[in-house]
């Protein structure tokens, strides 16, 4: 998944003169996301003549765009942040205990409308790649008709393949909502998953159980 730029910074930073500091490196990213989608544009047009991997440029096209996404709303997230932020850090040190909860509690309103946001994109790309893995299946059951095995994709490895990279490591201290919650994400790709239908380590392969009755005869 698509990670916050400077969020570490964003979270850190208390007064407006961070905030505009943080905004500017968000719009040298912002600028060299959109250099970088103009070039995978590019590429998508000399793949579709062959001079490329198409699926791979398309979907390298998909994470740039969702990037940008991110950039822009974060750009506004912190745009917002700077306005009621207080002009130096002596004005940030005598602000009130409350008035520091208060921006703590905006600063997780905002964090929570990022997770939905990219909650939302993910299921719009599992719903855009459960299409395409329906229509690959759909020309491989022809392929199959027509005798012409050696053109069916096998979709397992491409899910394999562009579901295997590093993983983020869960912060100590994480609350116990979160880690389920983050546990639920990480099951997705896990063996016997929903995403990743293989059976999970462990469990029975081939054949089929045998079912016994309460005298612990074979019933079939």
């Amino acid at each position: 998944m698509t990670q916050i730029p400077h969020a570490e910074q964003l979270g850190k930073a208390r007064t407006a003169a961070d905030l505009v500091a943080i905004i500017a490196l968000l719009d040298t990213a912002l600028n060299d996301a959109i250099a970088r989608k103009q070039e995978l544009q590019q590429a998508e047009d000399r793949a579709v003549f062959g001079e490329g991997d198409l699926a791979a440029v398309r979907a390298a096209l998909d994470d740039c765009n969702v990037e940008i996404a991110l950039i822009e709303k974060t750009i506004e997230a912190a745009d917002k942040r700077r306005v009621g932020a207080p002009q130096n850090k002596a004005g940030a040190d005598t602000r009130a205990p409350g008035d520091e909860v208060r921006i703590k509690a905006e600063a997780l309103g905002e964090r929570w409308q990022m997770v939905h946001w990219l909650i939302e994109q993910l299921r719009r790309q599992l719903f855009e790649a459960d299409a395409l893995k329906r229509d690959i299946a759909s020309a491989n059951s022809r392929f199959d008709a027509a005798g012409k095995a050696d053109l069916k994709v096998n979709m397992t490895i491409i899910r394999r393949a562009a579901t295997t990279g590093p993983r983020a490591a869960a912060p100590a201290g994480l609350g116990a909502s979160a880690l389920q919650a983050d546990k639920q994400l990480l099951s997705l790709f896990s063996p016997g998953g929903a995403l990743d239908p293989r059976p999970a380590v462990g469990a029975p392969v081939g054949g089929a159980t045998r079912r016994f009755s309460v005298r612990g005869r074979s019933r079939g």
